[in-house]
């Protein structure tokens, strides 16, 4: 099974996400950038809030695809310490420098206007549009849960399966409905797989 398009894959996470539907503590959070398009069907068909976090991931320097981490806010910073263990110190260093100073414009971009994420004590609905490693998916988990949600589910359309067991391990539900055995990119599942852009984000953010 492929999706056309990221709102193919909101809609497919919707109808399994229907037991929520209409719950004043439910707040969709989209994973900026990729997961906003989906979150914004989820929430527009959920008729509940729709929000946004940033998520950076780690790359590897010589293999940018390949994350050793991610980071967000509240200070989170996952880490796959097999991986990590295998750069070096400066390198790593590095990376976290680039990736801070980029987190931080985002969260200054997206958030204009807007008060900061307050989750406590609801039920956060955390939404990309796929699952590679999960460190970015675990790293949202995490900044849930210092934000104070009581009940966080983590819903993406496709994801690999040692993505999704590790997420099972933090997060209180994880929804993937495709869970392919050769998982090797998100983007092989979609048809359409465009780079999500600033404006888009700000653009779904604006409508709610």
């Amino acid at each position: 099974m492929s999706f056309r398009d990221r709102a193919a894959g909101g809609a497919v996470l919707a109808g399994a996400l229907a037991k929520y539907a209409g719950r004043p503590d439910l707040v969709v959070v989209g994973l900026v950038r990729g997961g906003v398009p989906v979150a914004a069907v989820i929430a527009r068909r959920l008729e509940v809030t729709l929000e946004a976090l940033v998520v950076r991931k780690l790359g590897v320097p010589s293999a940018p695809e390949i994350a050793f981490g991610a980071l967000s806010a509240e200070d989170v910073c996952i880490l796959n310490e097999d991986l990590a263990a295998q750069l070096p110190a400066d390198e790593i260093t590095g990376v976290l420098r680039r990736e801070l100073a980029e987190l931080d414009r985002r969260e200054q971009w997206y958030r204009l206007g807007r008060p900061p994420l307050a989750l406590d004590g609801r039920i956060a609905v955390l939404v990309d549009d796929g699952l590679a490693t999960g460190a970015s998916a675990r790293a949202a988990v995490a900044v849930a849960r210092r934000l104070g949600a009581r009940w966080v589910v983590v819903a993406v359309p496709v994801g690999s399966p040692l993505a999704v067991e590790q997420l099972l391990r933090v997060a209180d539900e994880v929804i993937c409905p495709v869970q392919p055995t050769d998982f090797d990119a998100v983007s092989r599942w979609y048809e359409e797989f465009e780079q999500v852009s600033d404006a888009e984000v700000v653009s779904l953010l604006s409508r709610v």
